[in-house]
């Protein structure tokens, strides 16, 4: 008899990074790269949990590096990217495209191992449950200044200011549930994420999730980076987009004239105009019920505490005015770290460059990194954003070292200077886009 031959596995398909880069959804079909497996993410972008968009913007791409940096429980998410394998590159192509840097790629991930080695990815507890207890009794001391001081301006100013403050503090609270840097597992992170956003602050957990992940996977990039759609219908940002704008004659605004106009519909306007009411049509739209059942506990909490101490017109007042406080603080610590940096297409570079392209920092102080909720770390954060913010500044000097050894700009700056430089960088791109219009 002759012996057997033994089973044969089926043969793995190979593939080259032009193939893969055809298939970056312009024609449907999409694929993308990690550890130099191809998947084929066509059909799964619409299950994906972290939203369709921000898993796109990789279409085409090598991914492995935001994968790493988004998912806290990777053996278990690649349990599932099984169904998606269709390959692999082949043996003679480069593990990532040449528009990347190959050194830079293998020794942030050596620094990403030692930062795993060291515990930094770990989360005190009790950090984050001191600040859950600051957040709630400044809530409390909100509502007793006008329950024991009456109802008066002085009382009434003082209580918008701390709904302001317990506001703002949720916001930088929701972030870091958001980002899965609070708990172990993602369950828990999601169910105390609905609670500050939703219970809170009255916004919805799948709304945030939608926006904030695309702005870090593809940080001032146009038409992926959400944070930078006020371009080009209300700013012209950045040197190459305003330029481009200018020779292409568009003009939606007197964009020379932006960095003025900027008081009046940027940090004022933001929440009170604008997300207050689209964060409603996001939620009915899209069927998000739970996030609208979160919402409503909010609302529900919020009239019952105040409209019996001020009555409908002045809890409408208030509401308005922690709004617009809240907002006047949201914009400008949101924005100092981006909107002076580089803003561009995505030019497929790798994770590092394109975070420190597109971001800066703020220097460390006790007030600082309370009142931006430790985001004066924005270049740590956004290289890794499922780290516990309490532990950015202990990462920063092996980043910054990095960033020198690859000629890398590491830009660190005062708190006021970084609000100035959001008006010095949109007068520089209005004059910019000026010149082009009048001129190319």
């Amino acid at each position: 008899m002759a012996p057997e031959t033994p089973a044969q596995g089926p043969t793995p398909r190979y593939f080259t990074w032009d193939e893969v880069a055809q298939r970056s959804g312009r024609e449907k079909e999409r694929w993308l790269v990690i550890d130099r497996k191809v998947y084929n993410i066509s059909e799964f972008v619409r299950r994906h949990p972290g939203g369709s968009r921000v898993i796109s913007h990789y279409a085409g791409q090598d991914a492995t590096d935001p994968f790493v940096a988004f998912h806290i429980n990777k053996g278990l998410v690649r349990k599932y990217m099984n169904s998606l394998l269709i390959g692999e590159l082949s043996p003679e192509q480069p593990s990532f495209e040449p528009t990347k840097n190959k050194e830079l790629i293998h020794e942030f991930r050596e620094l990403r191992a030692t930062v795993e080695r060291m515990g930094l990815m770990k989360a005190n507890p009790v950090f984050f449950l001191l600040y859950l207890l600051h957040i709630l009794l400044l809530d409390i001391a909100a509502w007793l200044t006008l329950w024991l001081f009456g109802t008066s301006l002085v009382p009434f100013l003082l209580c918008s200011v701390l709904l302001s403050i317990v506001q703002a503090q949720a916001g930088w609270l929701q972030h870091d549930f958001g980002h899965l840097s609070v708990f172990g597992t993602s369950k828990w992170n999601h169910l105390v994420h609905h609670f500050v956003i939703g219970h809170l602050k009255g916004a919805p957990a799948s709304w945030w999730n939608h926006l904030h992940f695309q702005h870090h996977a593809k940080p001032n990039c146009f038409r992926k980076d959400p944070d930078i759609n006020m371009h080009p219908f209300f700013f012209a940002l950045g040197k190459v987009l305003s330029v481009e704008l200018g020779k292409q004659k568009k003009k939606y605004m007197p964009y020379n004239h932006q960095h003025k106009y900027f008081f009046l519909i940027g940090p004022p306007a933001l929440l009170p105009v604008y997300f207050q009411w689209y964060i409603f049509y996001f939620v009915i739209q899209r069927k998000k019920w739970v996030d609208l059942a979160w919402m409503i506990t909010f609302y529900i909490r919020i009239f019952l505490t105040y409209v019996p101490l001020l009555g409908l017109k002045g809890f409408l007042g208030l509401a308005f005015m922690v709004r617009f406080l809240e907002s006047n603080w949201f914009v400008w610590v949101s924005q100092m770290n981006h909107i002076p940096m580089h803003i561009d297409h995505d030019r497929n570079m790798d994770w590092v460059s394109t975070q420190l392209q597109a971001t800066c920092n703020v220097h460390k102080s006790a007030f600082n990194d309370w009142f931006s909720g430790h985001l004066n770390f924005q270049i740590e954060h956004h290289l890794f954003p499922t780290m516990p913010r309490h532990n950015y500044h202990k990462v920063a000097p092996l980043v910054q070292s990095l960033c020198a050894k690859h000629g890398i700009k590491y830009q660190s700056k005062p708190l006021f200077s970084a609000f100035a430089d959001i008006v010095h960088s949109l007068k520089e791109s209005g004059q910019l886009w000026l010149d082009a219009y009048l001129h190319q």
